[in-house]
């Protein structure tokens, strides 16, 4: 999967670096002073390199943990996240990284101890507060997990913060990890998803929603509280009766009673980030679709994105209770 690993020199003999090389034994290895060397000149070709990322180790010096954006939560007063790493193993026609970043090459930053210390100090700085920890933001939480260990490494630490909770974000059934240890009542695996029909268009490399739906199953039956993210939401002519159809294909395996967490949001990019994508791609029907500029961020018309999100709002209130339910309306 791998064929090129670029190393920052400082971490060469780190010993999560050196696990992943054994991993990848005929991967070309190229060091590199930062990351930022590989990862952001400009003029890289985004498409061509996603056909086939590199994979670049890297040590992260600050800001290890953020506040996070204002709306984004599902219910906690207290809301950050982190990224132990950059760029995703899916092709997701809507995602925002393609605008963000220069390059498609993953960024790994080794250096898990950091993270987990500031999460801590958070923690201690805010004991009588519910603090809630988003990982997935700039990445998916799951996909690289037999490469890169994250959870292994992370649910301990969690485990023994009694007031910090853990969503990981994925369209990933590699859950293996998961099903392998006692679940975590204040870890939340949440699942995105959108119509297989849509889906099949614009999320390319990820696993089939049936496919998700199976490995939620699984999750949901050992223990692991679950999240549903219907986010975003993706117009389609005839958006209802694809909708319609996944929730009903989602609530015949999954129980609406032993949920964490239903939220949903619809399609919305900055301004910037349209730009670049449509560039980047400018034959995708998703980026001709009934879209309009509202105060920097592209969306759909504010009438058609009410119609959405009342639509699905709906829907989903016939499975879950309002008290799980966290939409989306900036």
């Amino acid at each position: 999967m791998i064929q090129t690993l670029y190393i920052e020199e400082a971490i060469r003999n780190h010993p999560r670096v050196e696990q992943i090389c054994a991993r990848f034994p005929k991967a070309q290895i190229i060091g590199c002073g930062r990351f930022g060397e590989v990862f952001n000149p400009k003029a890289q070709n985004f498409r061509l390199q996603k056909q086939q990322p590199a994979l670049i180790l890297a040590e992260k010096y600050r800001r290890f943990v953020l506040e996070a954006p204002a709306g984004y939560g599902i219910g906690a007063g207290k809301n950050y996240y982190f990224s132990h790493m950059l760029n995703c193993l899916y092709d997701c026609r809507y995602c925002f990284l393609q605008g963000m970043y220069q390059s498609a090459h993953y960024v790994l930053f080794v250096n898990y101890e950091d993270f987990q210390s500031d999460i801590k100090q958070i923690c201690a700085e805010n004991p009588n507060e519910r603090l809630y920890f988003f990982s997935g933001y700039d990445c998916d939480s799951l996909a690289l997990e037999p490469v890169t260990g994250f959870v292994e490494e992370f649910l301990p630490v969690f485990a023994g913060l009694d007031n910090a909770w853990l969503e990981l974000r994925t369209k990933s059934t590699q859950v293996r990890g998961l099903l392998d240890r006692e679940p975590l009542a204040r870890c939340i695996v949440a699942f995105s998803l959108s119509p297989e029909a849509i889906a099949a268009k614009v999320e390319a490399g990820a696993p089939s929603v049936a496919k998700r739906i199976e490995a939620m199953a699984k999750l949901q039956a050992q223990g692991w509280p679950l999240g549903l993210r219907f986010d975003p939401l993706i117009y389609t002519d005839d958006f209802r009766r694809h909708y319609r159809q996944l929730f009903e294909q989602v609530f015949k395996r999954i129980d609406p009673e032993n949920l964490h967490s239903v939220s949903l949001g619809v399609f919305r990019l900055p301004e910037n980030n349209y730009k670049k994508m449509h560039k980047l791609y400018p034959e995708e029907k998703l980026f001709a679709g009934p879209l309009s500029n509202q105060q920097g961020m592209v969306s759909y018309h504010q009438d058609l994105e009410q119609e959405m999100m009342d639509f699905c709002s709906e829907q989903l209130l016939t499975y879950i209770s309002e008290d799980k339910f966290f939409p989306c309306r900036l």
